[in-house]
């Protein structure tokens, strides 16, 4: 609430007035800039999203059915853990020897003889800027997804491989529809980590790309609190919606009940 009433306040350079303007709505979207800004930033979010679904679900699905022991299980798990021991700045820093063009990644491709000189776009490029995104969140992809899947009756797998089922038609037409509740809320977590990011940008673009909130946070720099106020609140209904959407497509709540898995 206080974010939304900001976002109608004058200011100046040094001074927020109270005050009931839409001024700052106006200037937000009548500005090019803006609709560059959000367009990048949902194109950060959609390959994100795509990257960790596809290597969220299929380290899911390599736990929960082909890890037998429940303590190499957890062993596994906490081993996907492990970004998160340090902080966001050490790992942002720690891809920057690795990425750039005398790092590791470089230096062994040369020595493999796979290229010829060193590949520039690794590092401080939107490439750089989506590795670091999935190194950061693909385990809120995993968590949910591991969940849905060990919920998942194992009569219900034997019954489709008696029917005839092959491997492929398991997973399509079973393990994927029951893992639906997993699926919509690692992608609510990591669409959401995305859109309100702006350390990852900043630091592995090198500047080169910027998105809403680094944006945002330059003009809390500068003192601009209503026109960051403005943003905020756009991209705050920019988020519910997509949200929304995603628990319009998939009901959670009756898939965490197991009705959904009756409906399969």
């Amino acid at each position: 609430a206080v974010v939304v009433a900001a976002s109608f306040f004058d200011y100046d350079d040094f001074t927020v007035y109270p005050a009931f303007l839409v001024r700052n709505y106006l200037e937000l979207f009548s500005s090019g800039l803006t609709y560059r800004l959000y367009l990048n930033t949902l194109q950060y979010a959609a390959v994100v999203w795509a990257l960790t679904l596809l290597i969220g679900w299929t380290v899911a699905y390599f736990l929960v059915f082909h890890v037998r022991t429940t303590l190499w299980r957890l062993a596994l798990f906490l081993l996907c853990t492990v970004p998160f021991w340090t902080s966001n700045i050490i790992r942002m820093i720690a891809w920057i020897p690795f990425l750039g063009l005398n790092g590791i990644f470089n230096q062994s491709l040369l020595a493999m003889g796979l290229i010829g000189a060193p590949l520039e776009f690794l590092l401080f490029s939107d490439v750089a800027v989506v590795i670091a995104y999935v190194h950061l969140l693909t385990l809120f992809m995993i968590v949910p997804v591991v969940n849905a899947m060990a919920r998942i009756d194992p009569a219900v797998i034997e019954a489709a491989v008696d029917a005839g089922a092959n491997s492929w038609r398991v997973i399509w037409e079973v393990v994927l529809p029951l893992s639906k509740s997993g699926i919509a809320l690692g992608s609510i977590f990591v669409v959401a980590l995305v859109m309100g990011d702006f350390f990852v940008v900043k630091i592995m673009s090198g500047g080169q790309s910027a998105s809403v909130v680094l944006a945002m946070s330059n003009e809390i720099g500068l003192l601009q609190y209503p026109p960051a106020a403005a943003s905020a609140v756009i991209l705050m209904l920019i988020v519910t919606v997509m949200v929304a959407t995603i628990l319009r497509l998939v009901d959670v709540q009756r898939e965490l009940s197991g009705q959904g898995g009756a409906t399969v």
